[in-house]
């Protein structure tokens, strides 16, 4: 191999540096709920900050001997009583949360230096609920639904692209397409949230809000 074949060396993660220096986060800032708050956040992560899919969080579960996984899901609904997404109950996240229901939800917001991360306990969602939002799912969307056993071993692409061909057929643009048993919602009702914003010289502000045992919140500043 000449030195022109030669891949250029990969960049030094321990030289990079970007340095925070936007506003910080004050206890006086913030609403009286972490919902409220987080509703502050996702609607300038949404409108300011020209994020792509602001809605996107890393999903951390752990199965029932504690190993760990994770992977990138789109929250779709988000009030009071819970953070809402959706997934093949099936699936390895699924069965995680089956025998071990306590889950972490990370919103890495990096163009704003902002992270959120929600601690809390997973339940399914009730079926009609979970029909409503099948039913505004794009009709693709729909297909897709039914053509994927998530996560298992296919042989081909073509594999999966014919499965989706007959689902197609069967129920063309305008058909509706019925829920798959197998598929859902889970709501994460929230035990802690914390809201994390970036600033100078790795000083950054942490503001954490933990359930009480009477329903409200208190809020904890934690060192960065």
């Amino acid at each position: 191999m000449t030195d022109e074949d030669a891949l250029p060396a990969a960049p030094d993660p321990a030289a990079m540096r970007k340095h925070y220096r936007t506003e910080g986060l004050s206890e006086t800032e913030l609403a009286a709920t972490p919902v409220e708050q987080f509703a502050r956040w996702f609607r300038q992560a949404a409108t300011e900050g020209r994020l792509f899919e602001p809605n996107a969080m890393v999903v951390s579960t752990a199965d029932a001997a504690g190993r760990p996984s994770s992977r990138t899901v789109l929250l779709k609904h988000f009030d009071d009583t819970g953070f809402v997404f959706y997934t093949n109950y099936d699936s390895p996240k699924a069965r995680d949360l089956a025998a071990n229901p306590y889950v972490s939800l990370l919103f890495p917001w990096y163009p704003m230096a902002r992270q959120v991360i929600v601690t809390g306990v997973a339940r399914r969602t009730g079926r009609d609920e979970t029909a409503a939002y099948f039913r505004s799912r794009p009709h693709g969307s729909r297909l897709g639904a039914w053509a994927s056993a998530q996560s298992t071993v296919i042989a081909t692409r073509a594999d999966l692209d014919a499965a989706y061909a007959g689902l197609a057929a069967r129920y063309p643009e305008g058909e509706q397409v019925p829920v798959p048993p197998n598929w859902g919602g889970f709501r994460v009702a929230p035990q802690s949230v914390e809201f994390w914003q970036g600033r100078e010289n790795r000083l950054h502000d942490r503001l954490r809000y933990v359930a009480r045992p009477d329903g409200g919140w208190r809020v904890e500043r934690l060192s960065p």
